[in-house]
């Protein structure tokens, strides 16, 4: 009967693996270095990105950043400079591992899809319908400094899937709100915000965030928020597996992120990039405050953060860009289809950033819009782009088939314009 018992649940999980992701009919190549004039990017004009990056190590602007740069699936800049532990003496490497917070965001939302696809839900759906905590929202209404109460009032719809998705829910985020009331709401209820080493679930922390107050109705405004962590318990709920077991057997694995993780083993703790801040001239470790920036690597490790809880390197990341660059395949595995992926791409928030903005939001990344690239700098039309908590950027534009990823790992205030110049600079290299 035991045997049996265990040979359904292989059954199960194998199932549920093929469901998500299939072989393709396409076959495109893993990521592979290759010379920058065999993809149209000139070296010569690549050096200056080189330049850029020695430069802001050498003034003191960042303790080190790796940058990565593909084209048509091939690596033509792949480069560490500075240190991973100034305190420590230790020089960053090209593969070491960095907390990529937001940069978590689209992966989860990656896995909302490719459940989607399996038809397990509507993206109109409540999300009440899954998870019932959060079947009466309310609004806030009135608030109490003295003693941090508050009053609501019913939201005049549900929370959607399509809401958490693209920031539409009215959810806040806590420590980092924009909304002081709603910074003290959480902080009394206990909420985590994105990162713990404390023996804590999603599921507990998401049905305790239900019962918080919205900043507004459901659909509209743009309020950056957990909803990505609210979608991270959902995914556990729909699919039936933790989710991180469910991202690294339907992502991770089929994309070859070994080193893309919530919590990372002994064996590679040590290439862990520290969190770092400028303090008296000097760069220095982040001390511990709301969080521990060692949570990657220590703790009760149970918190699987949808939001913002991933580390990864900057070719792990590559290789889930080029994913969407290829529309959906990866060496010769289809995650998602190429009609999905242009849903994901499409404008889901209508006019809420102004009439005919620079960028709007898809279901998973920012999308440069026409007036955007016309502007200049941000690359091309269609191009999506996130970042993270510690200061990393990414950006992979569909028409010139290419991905720059800036790694970096600081706090506080530092004289960073590496993020802004990389993105300008990678366009500058394209000469086919």
């Amino acid at each position: 009967m035991k045997k049996q018992n265990l040979l359904l649940v292989i059954l199960i999980v194998c199932f549920s693996t093929v469901i998500a992701q299939t072989k393709s009919l396409k076959k495109s190549s893993v990521l592979t270095e290759a010379a920058p004039e065999s993809v149209g990017i000139s070296a010569e004009r690549l050096a200056r990105i080189d330049q850029m990056c020695a430069e802001a190590v050498k003034n003191g602007d960042l303790p080190g950043i790796v940058s990565l740069i593909t084209r048509n699936g091939k690596i033509v800049h792949w480069k560490a400079y500075g240190m991973a532990n100034n305190q420590e003496g230790k020089a960053l490497k090209r593969d070491d591992i960095f907390r990529i917070a937001s940069q978590t965001k689209a992966i989860t939302s990656t896995a909302v899809m490719m459940l989607w696809e399996e038809g397990k839900f509507q993206l109109d759906d409540p999300i009440s319908k899954y998870i019932p905590e959060f079947k009466n929202t309310k609004v806030l209404k009135t608030f109490s400094y003295a003693d941090t109460s508050w009053i609501g009032e019913p939201a005049k719809s549900e929370i959607t899937i399509r809401h958490l998705l693209t920031h539409t829910s009215g959810i806040g985020y806590g420590v980092i709100d924009g909304d002081e009331r709603m910074r003290m709401i959480y902080h009394k209820a206990g909420i985590i915000d994105a990162f713990t080493t404390k023996n804590v679930t999603i599921g507990e922390n998401i049905k305790k965030l239900a019962k918080m107050p919205l900043h507004h109705n459901p659909g509209e405004k743009f309020t950056y928020s957990e909803g990505l962590d609210v979608l991270g318990y959902f995914i556990e709920v729909v699919s039936g597996m933790p989710f991180d077991v469910f991202l690294k057997t339907h992502i991770f694995d089929p994309l070859g992120m070994n080193d893309t993780r919530f919590y990372q083993p002994e064996e590679k703790a040590g290439r862990l990039v520290a969190v770092q801040q400028k303090t008296e001239g000097k760069w220095t470790k982040y001390p511990v405050t709301f969080y521990d920036t060692d949570y990657p690597v220590k703790g009760a490790k149970t918190f699987f953060a949808g939001g913002a809880g991933l580390s990864s390197t900057a070719k792990d990341y590559a290789a889930f860009l080029q994913m969407y660059l290829n529309a959906g395949e990866y060496n010769g595995i289809r995650l998602l289809s190429r009609t999905t992926i242009e849903a994901i791409m499409g404008n889901q928030i209508g006019n809420i950033w102004g009439e005919d903005p620079e960028k709007v939001h898809g279901l998973a990344f920012s999308v440069v819009t026409r007036k955007g690239e016309e502007k200049g700098g941000i690359s091309s039309a269609g191009t999506f782009e996130w970042g993270g908590y510690f200061n990393t950027q990414y950006f992979a534009d569909p028409k010139e088939k290419v991905i720059g990823i800036l790694m970096k790992q600081t706090q506080g205030p530092v004289n960073d314009e590496t993020g802004w110049k990389f993105r300008q600079l990678v366009g500058q290299t394209i000469d086919d």
